[in-house]
């Protein structure tokens, strides 16, 4: 955990992280990918799809093009956060797709990706796909990202129950994921970070597993990151661990 400052040299809060993946009971390969850079004041998630190989690389694509791109630089307010998100999905996008043009046998991999950037009191979250982010504030979850998937869409419409949408046997189809379409349509959510607030990153093993009820339990209570961590996953894994699991957490202190 280290303060970061913004352009004026103001400092900002102090956000400390902590993050895990496991492979979960039923996958032989684990295809998520996190990074966390408190030096550079953001963290990520990321879910591959594509089959085993592929969904690996374009996960590890992602992650080391967000690196390449907030490398760049550390100091930095709400405008240059945001276009640094829009540029990390936009290049990994690219760069997919050009995986999959030299290689043809790896056609239909991507990712799904959560990524939250922190600058000078506020956030900027980019999102893509059924990986989640949601934020503990006094108590309260939320859910700040928005599935890109077929059964939300569905719930969008009216046609199915969030409680139908959490057993549909079409849950696992997803919209929109970094690397699978030339224009990236990209959700970006921004706002404040207050003292207190537990941000959550986290690929969909974890919340097919278990509901936002039992994740806000777990989340509440005063105890170290890596113990909810663990907890959330190991909660995972005895509801089935159908999936790789995989969570980030990232408290504003």
């Amino acid at each position: 955990m280290r303060p970061v400052f913004d352009t004026t040299g103001k400092q900002m809060s102090q956000i400390a992280y902590f993050g895990k993946s496991d492979v979960g009971l039923k996958r032989a390969n684990n295809e998520d990918a996190f990074l966390l850079r408190p030096d550079l004041g953001f963290c990520l998630v990321a879910d591959g799809m594509g089959g085993a190989a592929a969904g690996e690389l374009a996960s590890g694509i992602f992650t080391e093009t967000a690196l390449e791109v907030f490398s760049k630089t550390v100091s930095r307010r709400e405008k240059e956060t945001l276009d640094l998100v829009q540029k990390a999905f936009a290049w990994a996008n690219e760069r997919v797709l050009d995986h999959v043009k030299d290689n043809p046998e790896h056609k239909g991999m991507g990712c799904t990706a959560e990524l939250i950037a922190f600058f000078n009191e506020g956030f900027v979250l980019g999102h893509m796909g059924d990986s989640r982010t949601y934020c503990l504030r006094n108590g309260q979850l939320k859910q700040l990202s928005k599935d890109h998937s077929f059964v939300q869409d569905q719930v969008d419409q009216g046609l199915i129950s969030q409680a139908e949408a959490r057993n549909h046997p079409m849950r696992n189809i997803v919209l929109r994921a970094v690397g699978v379409k030339e224009s990236l349509a990209l959700d970006l959510v921004r706002g404040k970070a207050t003292p207190g607030d537990l941000f959550l990153l986290c690929s969909d093993g974890l919340t097919d597993m278990i509901d936002d009820a039992l994740i806000e339990d777990v989340l509440f209570p005063k105890s170290a990151l890596p113990q909810k961590v663990e907890r959330l996953i190991e909660l995972a894994k005895s509801a089935g661990g159908f999936d790789n699991i995989t969570v980030v957490l990232a408290e504003v202190t």
